[in-house]
């Protein structure tokens, strides 16, 4: 069993020999989105899939190593003292109190999901950064491949390069803390008004608005390769430390100095947003692939391996990862869909599986060990039951899957937003098709409607296709599989229309809103998309689901967003699933087999009996 836990995005995967046999975030139990508390509920979900108790396990494995990271807080404040103080008085406690005892307080958290002999109970710790490493490899296709890490940081750790090779990984190459280039990014999240360690993809997102062939972009550009970060051929970095605040700290940055450097103050998260943020997230969008791209180069110079596994925070950049693909640095890769804090569980268990039991690994150079991420709770049609029982909802229960297919095909084609609540819940951060809201790619009100109307969240947000496998070439320039939604690529140039000669020089909104595609609901403003491809083998119903779309439309991809509203985390249980649909402005609901209609439901128009507030991510 590995166990991530007290920082952010908690989580419990279990494995036995060469399967993974359930994995979870803790927030979709508790739903208390990225929450940092023991992961109890997912635990509790694991042995109970995996029919095991906490004695017939061989280990728990935690993700990482407290006292080397409590190592690096004591040198940080050190080395950086008389600065830091209030900081220093603040986390303090809490380690002395908790997490420098940590094996006792897991012991302690671990009775609460059940009796173990304390005595037989093997408690191990892996470090941060070789569980990312692990939690990519060891799933991934490949009997050997370089293996790239980058987060925020892990105990010293920030970024590291390894290899692995059948069942063994080393790590080669590190670069440690405060020289990061997560916290660089989450330092732009911060400073252009977004949540860190939740709003770094909303910052991905709001690149594309910004003008690459603008003088401002350029100078914005200069400005942090000069002054913030020096960026060395072999891709690490060093970055300034007089600009930023995370390292003694409460925040990220020092406001006033980055006022005087860009020219323009903080913003707020409500604030509106003007053209020099979007260039401001252009450029260290940009500044970061070029990291990325020096590190892979770096990974192949040094391992010699054709094929390259990532994960980390930083992995979940599905725009960097288009581009790495992109520049034919590696024969293939692999991301974990995972990639973040959660997968850390994962391959907190894979590496004591593999390294420290020295489990033979079997890979077969086609297919990862992933399932699909399809790892999670799934449930029963007694208990969808129970759920229209207590909430008194109306539904029709098919018996012919292929009917309720074609019907529902047909009213996202007509325009209705479908929630779809199939199977067992993804893993990670992506719906892919089993926890999804679906609309109409075609139509050109959709993203608009998606945002403002069903997600409750900033109108600038893009949304991301699911397509047919077998059709992915027909829509984009992407030749290799993109199951996870982690690679972003661009529109083929025939389905593009014009664009005027302004259109760069246009305002935000009047830009987005200008139709750019045939599937204008999923293509960004510089004509790219993220791209989730959709096999039958791993995916049946929604396969079945698209492909009946495709044959009353032709079109074989539909838009896929999560299946929550802004602050929440994705939906697991059917009843979240139903509370959802009535609190939003979704007009069906598929799950299992079960449809229901929104205006068949009582008191269908009352949204606010049945919304939640959640807190801003």
């Amino acid at each position: 069993m590995g166990i991530s836990a007290f920082y952010h995005d908690s989580a419990a995967a279990l494995t036995v020999g060469n399967k993974i046999i359930a994995a979870a975030q803790e927030e979709r139990f508790t739903r208390n989105k990225h929450t940092p508390d023991f992961p109890i509920n997912a635990i509790n979900y694991c042995l109970a899939e995996g029919g095991l108790e906490l004695d017939d396990l061989d280990a728990v494995v935690f993700y990482d190593k407290p006292l080397l990271k409590f190592d690096r807080l004591l040198s940080t404040y050190y080395a950086f003292s008389p600065k830091g103080v209030s900081s220093f008085l603040k986390s303090m406690p809490v380690w002395l109190d908790e997490k420098l005892f940590l094996k006792r307080l897991i012991y302690k958290s671990l009775k609460e999901v059940g009796p173990f002999d304390t005595t037989k109970l093997k408690l191990l710790f892996s470090e941060h950064h070789l569980s990312h490493a692990a939690s990519c490899f060891f799933v991934s296709p490949f009997k050997d491949a370089a293996i790239l890490t980058i987060d925020g940081v892990g105990e010293w750790c920030t970024a590291s390069i390894g290899v692995g090779r059948e069942n063994k990984i080393s790590i080669l190459k590190e670069l440690e803390f405060p020289h990061s280039v997560g916290l660089l990014y989450s330092a732009f999240t911060y400073y252009l008004g977004f949540t860190v360690n939740s709003g770094e993809y909303k910052l991905m997102g709001l690149a594309p608005y910004g003008n690459s062939a603008s003088d401002e972009t350029a100078r914005f550009v200069h400005l942090i390769k000069k002054q913030l970060v020096n960026i060395k051929d072999d891709g690490s970095i060093w970055l300034d430390q007089s600009y930023f605040d995370y390292a003694t700290g409460l925040k990220m940055v020092h406001d006033r100095k980055w006022k005087k450097l860009f020219g323009f103050s903080k913003r707020g998260d409500e604030d509106q947003l003007e053209q020099k943020h979007c260039n401001l997230a252009l450029a260290i969008q940009q500044v970061t692939e070029e990291i990325v791209l020096k590190m892979a180069r770096e990974a192949k110079k040094i391992t010699e391996c054709e094929n390259i596994c990532l994960a980390g925070g930083v992995a979940l950049n599905c725009v960097a990862n288009g581009k790495l693909l992109r520049e034919n640095i590696f024969r293939d890769i692999f991301i974990q869909p995972a990639a973040g804090d959660a997968g850390g569980a994962l391959g907190a268990a894979l590496a004591v599986n593999y390294m420290y039991f020295d489990e033979k690994r079997d890979a077969d150079g086609k297919n990862d060990s992933m399932s699909g991420s399809y790892l999670g709770p799934e449930y029963s049609g007694k208990e969808v039951g129970l759920m229209n029982r207590k909430t008194k909802a109306v539904c029709k229960e098919y018996a012919d899957f292929d009917e309720l297919a074609s019907f529902v095909a047909s009213k996202i084609a007509a325009g209705n937003v479908v929630g779809w609540f199939q199977g067992r819940m993804e893993f990670g951060p992506r719906a892919l098709g089993n926890r999804s809201i679906l609309g109409d790619a075609r139509n050109p009100e959709m993203q608009k409607k998606l945002n403002l109307k069903i997600k409750y969240r900033e109108g600038f947000r893009p949304f991301a296709p699911s397509v047919l496998a077998e059709d992915v070439a027909q829509y984009f320039d992407l030749d290799t599989d993109s199951p996870y939604m982690l690679v972003v690529a661009p529109v083929k140039e025939n389905r593009r229309n014009q664009l005027p000669d302004n259109y760069y020089e246009l305002p935000l909104w009047e830009k987005l809103y200008y139709k750019r595609s045939d599937i204008q609901s999923v293509t960004h403003l510089d004509f790219s998309a993220r791209i989730q491809s959709v096999h039958k083998h791993t995916n049946e119903r929604y396969w079945l689901l698209l492909n009946e779309f495709k044959k009353q439309t032709g079109y074989g991809l539909l838009v896929n967003t999560s299946f929550n509203v802004r602050g929440e985390p994705v939906v697991c249980t059917p009843f979240d699933a139903y509370r959802c649909f009535m609190s939003t402005e979704m007009d069906y609901l598929v799950i299992n087999n079960y449809l229901y209609c929104k205006t068949e439901q009582a008191d269908w128009e009352n949204r606010k009996k049945w919304s939640l507030t959640f807190k801003k991510d």
